[in-house]
């Protein structure tokens, strides 16, 4: 057993996820910090080879790894969306990538001091701006939907596009050396590419019909979605070599939009292979980047890139999107936004050697020129993007909202509690009449069933910290809960019922939500509360008012309900958890009626009077 090899497949894992955790803790771009990772375990402290250590499998490793990326980013482009975008994809793939093809050829050529052929070819890689970068930044990002869907669906579509861009320029140098025509090499390119979309439609539509018919048990539903999304990508390449991403794309897309029951199935499974898949590779490729290269870098390449990032990227983008309904503060924020990652990288990678041995000298430029463009612009669009959206005002509703869903009295209750200690907070109900209360306490509402697919395209959840099930029905809280805690988190969905332990045949803790309250009160319990009066009050801790004191002035029969922090973080006291306070948190009880007035408290009485 080689235990190297191991080693380095560890320290690229360990590496990769490291990175996005300390990403999540500090608000920092997850990309920046891999390709950090990937220089120090490479060329700065040499644990890690790529090439040496994993030879000749790694090319093919990273293809593969980039198409099953793209097909997952495919997964997450609804048609739905593109309404929302003011016409701006389809110009931003028929105008803007040719445009920036054009003018990247020429800065690359005239700045950059590249050969034309090279350039070209360079040019049309550079167009990309992929969901391995793309996707972390926006996850990251609080920005409003159409800029958001703009860039996702540019990032997802273009990168297959920079693919062929530079498969027909490769293409075009091999026949000009062969004594070919141009308009064959086009025809033949373009048959390829009707070709490979048609396969990645064909295998969507194979997988529409095998999975909703029970032709394929739920277990193996993902590893055979996992093995078209190979198969179609290489038999892809075998017929033209590039247009297996094309294949998968399509294929993503087309299954994202054929509303397949048994998507909730594998998404999650597809999610997590992706952030594996990106953590790893960036790393890899990072690793492989040569200390000897970096020291060739010449300052006609940093003009480069300022032409790059100032004058090819915001003159392409204004062009296509010129006439078009997107207000100008949203394009000259997409004019900004474009950092290049693994596709990039990989693909300049690829066509180096290739050019190599057609005798272009300057290819072997393409591999650091190439991570040049991906370390600038990581830095440059990763660190900007948070403050050029709040100064452009595109920020979307801040994630530290509560959505509710049910309309009954305590579910107001909570709501306005909610309201009046500043904390957004949204009640959803299928009944319009059931959100009545909440119309006329100007609160805001949805109206509809959360677990429609609908729902989803028309409620930003990015906008909620946690979600509520207070509904008179406990299965459907625990349906609910159990559906939304992958998106919001296991540890931030609750829910009325139950959850005492003592009823063998209850709904088990795996399925279900964290119950509401430390005594874990059952739905009927709740309702026999609200029509007793019980109410809401809340108790602001200080240095004198401590939790303790305040937990010793509430009646035995009181319950704790949730505690706000002081940053705004919001938990709630549940049968298994019971967070303490500090001074500065406000802390909420549920008490009967009758109890004495409670001293620091933030609420007003008449709280509860408003919801009987």
């Amino acid at each position: 057993m080689d235990h190297h090899f191991i080693v380095v497949v560890a320290l690229v894992g360990l590496a990769g996820i490291g990175a996005q955790w300390i990403a999540w803790r500090t608000g920092w771009p997850a990309i920046a910090l891999m390709l950090v990772a990937g220089l120090l375990l490479g060329p700065v402290t040499g644990l890690v080879d790529p090439h040496h250590d994993f030879g000749d499998v790694l090319e093919p490793m990273i293809s593969i790894a980039v198409a099953i990326i793209l097909f997952e980013g495919g997964l997450t482009l609804k048609f739905s969306e593109l309404k929302k975008t003011g016409g701006a994809v389809p110009r931003l793939v028929l105008v803007g990538a040719p445009v920036a093809w054009v003018l990247g050829a020429f800065a690359l050529h005239h700045v950059a001091g590249l050969v034309w052929p090279v350039a070209i070819l360079f040019a049309g890689i550079l167009i990309v701006t992929g969901p391995t970068v793309i996707m972390p930044l926006l996850r990251q990002t609080n920005l409003k939907q159409r800029p958001r869907n703009i860039l996702k669906w540019e990032g997802i579509v273009n990168d297959p596009l920079g693919a062929l861009f530079a498969v027909v320029t490769y293409e075009w140098l091999v026949q000009v050396e062969r004594g070919s025509t141009v308009v064959d090499n086009v025809i033949t390119l373009i048959l390829s590419s009707i070709v490979a979309g048609a396969m990645g439609y064909g295998a969507a539509r194979a997988v529409r019909f095998l999975f909703p018919r029970g032709l394929v048990p739920e277990f193996l539903k993902a590893p055979v979605l996992l093995v078209f999304v190979i198969g179609t990508y290489v038999l892809s390449n075998v017929i033209q070599e590039e247009t297996g991403l094309l294949a998968v794309t399509v294929m993503g897309i087309a299954l994202a939009n054929m509303h397949i029951a048994s998507q909730r199935t594998y998404l999650p499974f597809k999610e997590n292979i992706t952030i594996l898949l990106v953590s790893g590779v960036f790393v890899i490729l990072s690793a492989s980047l040569d200390l000897e290269a970096l020291r060739q870098f010449e300052l006609r390449w940093a003009a480069f890139l300022l032409v790059l990032l100032f004058l090819v990227r915001p003159i392409s983008i204004l062009v296509a999107l010129a006439f078009t309904k997107v207000p100008w503060k949203e394009r000259v924020f997409v004019a900004w936004i474009a950092p290049r990652g693994i596709v990039a990288v990989a693909i300049s990678g690829l066509f180096a050697l290739r050019l190599d041995e057609i005798g272009y000298g300057d290819g072997q430029l393409l591999v650091t020129l190439s991570f040049a463009v991906v370390a600038a612009t990581i830095v440059a669009h990763g660190f900007t993007i948070g403050p050029m959206a709040r100064a452009l005002k595109l920020n979307g509703p801040e994630s530290n909202g509560v959505l509710i869903v049910g309309g009954q009295s305590f579910s107001l209750s909570l709501a306005k509690s909610l309201q009046l200690l500043k904390v957004p907070v949204t009640i959803a109900d299928k009944s319009w009449q059931a959100l009545a209360g909440a119309r006329a306490a100007g609160i805001p509402t949805f109206h509809g069933e959360i677990l429609s697919e609908a729902t989803e395209e028309e409620l930003d959840f990015g906008q909620f910290q946690v979600m509520v099930a207070t509904t008179n029905n406990e299965a459907y809280n625990a349906l609910v809960c159990s559906e939304f805690a992958p998106e919001i988190g296991s540890d931030s969905v609750y829910q009325l019922g139950d959850a005492s332990g003592d009823d063998p045949h209850a709904l088990p803790e795996g399925l279900r939500g964290r119950a509401l309250f430390e005594e874990g009160h059952g739905v009927e319990d709740v309702a026999d509360y609200e029509a007793k009066g019980w109410q809401l009050r809340a108790i602001e801790l200080t240095l004198s008012n401590t939790f303790d004191v305040a937990m010793g002035n509430l009646p035995e029969s009181a319950d704790l309900l949730y505690i706000l922090r002081e940053n705004g973080r919001l938990r709630f006291f549940t049968h298994a958890s019971a967070p303490t306070g500090n001074p500065g948190d406000t802390i909420v009880v549920y008490v009967p009626p009758g109890t004495p007035e409670i001293r620091s408290e933030v609420l007003p009485d008449d709280v509860k009077e408003e919801t009987s």
